[in-house]
């Protein structure tokens, strides 16, 4: 990870200004190249949305750089613009028009970029339009809304990872694949986790191949349907459950401008107030005994929460197998 380089007493977002700005004064940027998205800059420096938004503001009112429709934002100058100058020429009739190389394709993977860069509260079908280069209504040729487009992102991330032809003959092994399986995809799409609940689930195809892998592990083991699908979802629960945090902290971030550590930090007093209070006695002897706090790691807890659900489950999934 990148850190902000400048003085060492500028707020971070200063720090990401002049960085880029030394980039733009080194030629390292040319008039009319890129520069980088806030995400980009979230994860180059590792700070938030809101501050890497803040630092690409300053250095629009500096005049560095500028928004250029369909482009995004670029550094200014004359070097590279927007359009031509001067009126274009007829498009020589063997030239494929852009919108005819329109494919659902395309646009489906152009959705998927945007709502992993920068969420599925950013993603509208004026927006993959845009990024494609097409009319704004062209999309709708292929998608007939915003929500059938965000069910075929959905079963078209959830098929990009898929089982051996070889099942592993031991139901433990194949469920932990299974899991670990569907977590690498919500931490590839962490927009994936927010569609769909236990209550409401979301009927795609390829979501149904991840359960249907799940489903054939319990089969054979003499449980009851019932019990088998309840040992189904639990066990999907706790991955898509953990994963909604993925994308709830990259929204808490570009709406408050802190890290969840600068987000804990801000709230020491409160929690110096609740332990020093004498109501929570075992809280307080927990957290007091952390040297520098307590780190919650999403991924660690996946995994024990993962061998703590099927060390309890195996009693009750081999006590019913035949022998």
């Amino acid at each position: 990870m990148t850190k902000p380089t400048g003085a060492a007493g500028d707020p971070p977002y200063l720090r990401i200004v002049a960085a880029i700005r030394r980039r733009i004064a080194d030629g390292e940027l040319a008039p009319g190249d890129r520069v980088p998205s806030t995400r980009q800059i979230a994860g180059e420096w590792g700070v938030a949305l809101a501050t890497a938004t803040k630092a690409l503001t300053t250095l629009r009112l500096e005049g560095l750089v500028e928004a250029r429709p369909r482009v995004g934002t670029v550094v200014a100058g004359t070097a590279a613009p927007a359009a031509p100058v001067t009126p274009p020429r007829r498009r020589p009739s063997h030239a494929p028009d852009p919108e005819q190389e329109l494919t659902l394709d395309r646009i489906v993977r152009t959705a998927i970029g945007i709502a992993d860069a920068e969420g599925l509260s950013a993603l509208s079908m004026r927006g993959v339009a845009a990024r494609l280069g097409v009319a704004a209504m062209s999309t709708y040729r292929y998608v007939p809304s915003k929500e059938d487009l965000v069910l075929l992102m959905a079963d078209t991330a959830f098929g990009e990872e898929s089982y051996p032809a070889d099942a592993p003959e031991e139901w433990r092994t194949r469920i932990e694949l299974g899991a670990r399986t569907l977590w690498s995809l919500y931490r590839k799409h962490p927009w994936l986790a927010q569609l769909g609940s236990l209550t409401r689930p979301l009927l795609v195809p390829h979501l149904m191949v991840h359960g249907e892998w799940m489903l054939g592990a319990l089969d054979g083991h003499d449980l009851d349907p019932t019990t088998l699908f309840d040992v189904h979802v639990l066990l999907y629960s706790h991955v898509q459950g953990l994963a909604v945090h993925l994308e709830m902290e990259a929204q808490a971030e570009a709406a408050t401008g802190q890290s969840d550590d600068q987000w804990m930090d801000s709230r020491a007093p409160a929690l110096r107030d609740l332990m020093e209070s004498g109501r929570f006695p075992t809280f307080t002897k927990v957290v007091g005994a952390f040297e520098d706090g307590y780190d919650l790691r999403l991924d660690s807890l996946f995994e024990f929460g993962l061998k703590a659900l099927l060390d309890g489950l195996t009693p009750v999934i081999e006590a019913s197998a035949p022998a």
